[in-house]
């Protein structure tokens, strides 16, 4: 099977252009196939405050409103998406911008209410493995924003680090997916005031106790929730590093944090 890499962007680097410009370039020089998935939830919360609409989140997820559910719509998959695309055609690499709804590529159903009402959040139901396949097939790279729909017209605000993991599964039936989240801190940390503290390797049982130190919390837990539902459904690989790091994957002068089952 041919290597594909599911590469996950957010943190401070989508909205540090000079950090974005140096991850893109590295991500361009990956030479196997690619997706990249990306968030932007800062620049979001940005665009909502000068509107004077409330920001609320629980256990790092975005509650959508209909109000947030237009921020998100423009700054994801206008500003957010557009910039990406353009710098990497910039960077020679043929990038083509896509929501959940262009080629009907992530389909999801709205989040029922439970304990906590999300609003207008998405829970993935599928993605289109064939269209990103015949994109791929035909050297494009799809560059995936953080926004589903339900097939009824509606748009809905999903969380990016679950898109990037449903992508992986899906696509690991036609490929040897690896997929990589990247943001702006060097690992999973066990103090997240000290660099240096990298869990270089983590399990679901160690996770579990880091959990109950409340060493991992808020928007770490997401990312590593579906880092293991990847593993469980077939995706080869999970990591999770540093942006600037990315150029190291795959030598021995790679730092982050591998997951692994057992």
């Amino acid at each position: 099977m041919e290597k594909l890499y599911i590469v996950k962007i957010g943190g401070n680097v989508i909205d540090n252009n000079e950090k974005l410009h140096l991850f893109l370039k590295n991500f361009t020089l990956l030479k196997e196939k690619k997706i990249l998935i990306h968030g932007g939830g800062k620049i979001a919360t940005q665009v909502a405050d000068k509107l004077g609409l409330e920001v609320k989140m629980h256990n790092g997820r975005r509650i959508t409103d209909q109000a947030m559910l237009e921020v998100v719509q423009m700054v994801y998959g206008g500003l957010v998406n557009k910039n990406i695309v353009s710098m990497l055609q910039a960077l020679g690499c043929n990038a083509v911008g896509l929501t959940g709804a262009d080629l009907n590529v992530v389909r999801a159903v709205k989040r029922p209410v439970k304990d906590i009402d999300y609003g207008f959040v998405g829970d993935v139901t599928q993605v289109n493995q064939k269209a990103l396949s015949d994109l791929l097939e035909n050297d494009c790279v799809p560059i995936l924003a953080p926004l589903t729909h339900d097939g009824k017209g509606n748009m809905l605000n999903t969380n990016a680090d679950t898109i990037a993991s449903e992508t992986a599964t899906a696509m690991s039936s036609a490929y040897q997916t690896h997929l990589l989240y990247c943001f702006e801190k060097k690992g999973v940390l066990k103090d997240v005031n000290d660099e240096s503290s990298v869990i270089t390797s983590l399990n679901e049982k160690n996770y579990a106790e880091y959990l109950a130190q409340n060493v991992i919390f808020a928007g770490m837990i997401p990312k590593l929730d579906n880092a293991f539902s990847a593993l469980k459904k077939g995706v080869r690989e999970v990591v999770i590093l540093e942006a600037d790091n990315l150029q190291n994957i795959e030598n021995q002068y790679f730092i982050g944090t591998r997951i692994t089952l057992q």
